[in-house]
């Protein structure tokens, strides 16, 4: 790919309002922000979607960073990829980390993107125009999702995804029920059950729900296709699926009928990429997942969304849902629960250099 620097930002965004789950809250976002180029100038971006602390996985800001700088640079300057498809076979030198490797494999696929002159979207094969746009809602009390679900559904959202746990979960959904009978809402457990509480899940079975979401332990499979026999509502898989291999194996055994893609969590595009075509073979529904990310991962992320098995609404909201301003121009919009595809070559966003010059702390460049 004629590559010749690498250039790595951290950097730290506060939240407009804090988001909350069972495992804590997030007030202030750190990321990091991966530019490629190669030899003719053209610029690829990429994002770390890792968090300052491992509540979600092991990998943190601090040691994506460290593998990006001391390890998967080093490789990609001794390999010779030709194309961004290679790059996850190149990585997997490296155990896991695959927030790290996705940060710097899908600016590769941007780079690639811009070379050839086309959008990402059409570039991995989109379909669509238009991507469904859900929202997660993440507050404290009952009363604040409510307000959060009237102000989204007042902007045009199409779905939303609640935050539950055993001290609020049938509580909660019966009040939303209550007000909103014919809303489309998916239960995010975030690991916060075992099978002792099968009899408290197949209460929610009331409720309609999409799917309820990695409701047992994060590295589970087997167990979860215990549970997905005894529950009407769909099992949806997110931590547990780390790998092409995790997906597959979860197939195989009945674990969920539906998979959350979260491309940094996969190790790449890549990697999301080839789940969404094994999902839609095997006719287990796929959805973008979300991770509280800057300008760049969300525009990778409309880009996998548009790909032809995505038809349940992902988290990919606009942009001022998050920031006071982002780093890409132009922002992230909803309109009518959609958000359109860029047709521009590569993620078909621009960098607002200004903003990213704010809210870097730290900026390093490498030499290939």
């Amino acid at each position: 790919m004629d590559l010749k620097t690498v250039t790595l930002y951290k950097i730290a965004m506060p939240l407009k309002t804090p988001f909350t789950t069972h495992l804590g809250t997030v007030k202030d976002r750190e990321g990091i922000i991966v530019e490629v180029m190669d030899t003719e100038g053209r610029k690829g971006y990429g994002e770390g979607v890792a968090f300052s602390s491992p509540w979600y996985t092991e990998e943190t800001v601090e040691t994506s960073y460290h593998v990006l700088k001391d390890f998967l640079i080093p490789i990609l300057h001794n390999a010779d990829i030709k194309h961004p498809s290679e790059a996850g076979r190149v990585f997997d030198a490296l155990r896991r980390n695959q927030m790290a490797k996705a940060a710097l494999e899908t600016a590769l696929w941007d780079l690639a993107a811009k070379k050839e002159d086309i959008s990402l979207s059409k570039f991995i094969g989109g379909k669509r125009e238009q991507i469904l746009s859900g929202v997660v809602v993440g507050a404290k009390t009952n009363e604040e999702v409510r307000k959060q679900i009237e102000n989204f559904l007042e902007r045009g959202y199409q779905r939303v995804k609640i935050k539950i746990g055993p001290e609020n979960d049938y509580e909660l959904i019966s009040e939303i029920r209550h007000f909103y009978p014919d809303l489309p809402i998916m239960a995010d457990a975030n690991s916060a059950y075992s099978l002792d509480d099968i009899d408290r899940l197949k209460r929610l079975d009331d409720f309609g729900l999409m799917m309820i979401e990695q409701p047992l332990e994060y590295d589970d499979i087997v167990d979860h296709a215990k549970l997905q026999k005894e529950l009407d509502t769909p099992i949806c898989l997110d931590e547990s699926i780390v790998t092409f291999h995790d997906a597959r194996r979860a197939a195989d055994l009945g674990s969920c009928k539906v998979i959350n893609i979260k491309i940094g969590r996969v190790g790449g595009l890549g990697t999301a990429k080839k789940i969404h075509d094994y999902c839609l073979d095997k006719g287990i529904h796929v959805w973008c997942g979300g991770m509280l990310e800057f300008g760049i991962s969300r525009a990778h992320n409309i880009a996998l969304a548009s790909l032809e098995g995505f038809a349940i609404p992902g988290d990919i909201s606009e942009s001022s849902r998050y920031w006071e301003e982002d780093i890409t121009l132009p922002e992230v919009t909803v309109k009518n629960g959609m958000i359109n595809v860029p047709d521009k070559p590569g993620i078909g966003f621009e960098i607002n250099e200004k903003r990213l010059g704010e809210v870097t702390i730290l900026k390093e460049n490498f030499i290939l």
